[in-house]
């Protein structure tokens, strides 16, 4: 029995929708049978909580008195420099600025304890964050500097814009070298005695709908607290990998760019976060309803962790010189167990995303669809999907000759009129 969105969203409005957690729809469909649990549930509610480093957020801090032209200045906040390119008070902040003075890694390896994401964190924390401006001032933007403290309150815009969050599936890291190696995936301890993942497994939203079926261009989502929108494929959206029988892919996959009221937004679902060796990144909470449309949607949703295989990448090689290939393939119940096995050796193991949290996001959004407080979206468009032939590229490098690009051979003409 096929359903539509709107369908549901009349359920929803009368109190009427069944709704369950991605955890719970697999006992659900154990008990009841696919085609009775199509036919009575309306929802399943996904979660992730995991660093995002292509995160960040603008704002429009309001005019000045008298006026003062930011864009083209200099600005800081917390002493985090803000992007400036824009109009006269529009600035962008990105989670992994760090301020000027921060020595990175040049006493090794480096703590970065504060950046752009610790900046955003404060500012839904309901803190002051100190505003400093300098710029070169115009007839009708005369002034030049300005130091202050803003709120987030005292914004007229305060957006989150994420350019690719939501990963499907990722990498496992381990290190097969004889020192400890300081990455993204945390750090990682030599001769391969630590591996470490990062993803909801069973909760994560695009593993319950591996070929987006129902997310895309304006899927209404649980974002950082409130309330946001898919705006579209995140960078980096790699749909056409090797996958499972189930869908689900062997690699990582699809990506989401996501946006949303950062004013509706809490410090407990966006977190700043320090990676020793590495830098600044920020921990954002997403959740995503999945409209059980038919029995083929309602199957994507009982996806196990034993379902979900990931590949096992040496950080020390493999990954930073793109070697291709894997030291094998492991299932995120293996991962979640504590140890995996790995070239004959036992591995400990641990999640950079927390799967607690994302129960906890899967259960807060099935709260409010049962609430009535949250109705679904239709996708303006769809993301692109495994068929559609894209594929993310590495950078073409090109040697500059003498200040000018290398000459590129000229194609061939088509043939024909």
């Amino acid at each position: 029995m096929a359903k539509t969105i709107e369908e549901i969203n009349e359920k929803i409005r009368t109190g009427k929708a069944v709704v369950y957690t991605a955890e719970e729809i697999i006992e659900v469909v154990k008990n009841k049978g696919v085609q009775k649990a199509a036919a009575e549930v309306d929802v399943v509610t996904t979660g992730t909580f995991s660093p995002m480093c292509s995160s960040g957020a603008y704002f429009n801090v309001g005019h000045t008195k008298p006026r003062m032209k930011l864009g083209g200045g200099v600005v800081t906040l917390d002493n985090v420099p803000a992007y400036t390119g824009f109009a006269a008070v529009d600035l962008v902040l990105g989670a992994t600025a760090v301020p000027e003075d921060d020595p990175l890694n040049k006493i090794h390896p480096g703590k970065f304890p504060h950046g752009g994401a610790h900046v955003i964190e404060s500012l839904l924390a309901g803190k002051d964050v100190k505003l400093v401006a300098s710029t070169y001032g115009t007839d009708d933007y005369p002034r030049r500097k300005l130091e202050t403290w803003i709120r987030l309150e005292d914004m007229n815009e305060a957006v989150l814009l994420n350019f690719r969050n939501c990963y499907q599936n990722y990498n496992v890291a381990v290190n097969l070298s004889d020192k400890p190696l300081y990455t993204y995936m945390g750090v990682l301890q030599p001769k391969m005695r630590n591996a470490t993942y990062s993803c909801a497994g069973q909760l994560s939203p695009l593993m319950n709908d591996p070929y987006y079926r129902t997310i895309g261009m304006g899927t209404r989502i649980f974002l950082g607290g409130g309330i946001g929108y898919v705006v579209g494929p995140g960078t980096q959206h790699n749909p056409c990998v090797p996958r499972t029988k189930g869908g689900i892919p062997r690699s990582g996959a699809a990506t989401l760019s996501v946006k949303g009221d950062l004013k509706q937004m809490s410090a407990r679902w966006i977190k700043g976060a320090s990676f020793i060796g590495y830098g600044v990144t920020m921990a954002v909470g997403i959740g995503i309803p999945i409209p059980i449309l038919d029995e083929e949607m309602l199957l994507y949703t009982t996806v196990t962790d034993t379902d979900i295989v990931a590949q096992i990448i040496d950080y020390s090689d493999g990954y930073p010189n793109c070697v291709p290939g894997s030291l094998g393939e492991v299932t995120y119940a293996e991962l979640r167990s504590g140890t995996i096995t790995v070239k004959g050796k036992k591995v400990p193991t641990a999640g950079l995303s927390s799967f607690s949290r994302a129960r906890e996001i899967a259960g807060i959004l099935k709260g409010w669809i049962q609430a009535g407080s949250f109705f679904l979206t239709r996708p303006v468009e769809t993301l692109p999907s495994a068929d559609s032939g894209i594929r993310f590229k590495g950078l073409k490098e090109r040697p500059i000759l003498n200040g000018a690009p290398e000459p590129q051979p000229v194609p061939a003409p088509a043939s024909g009129r």
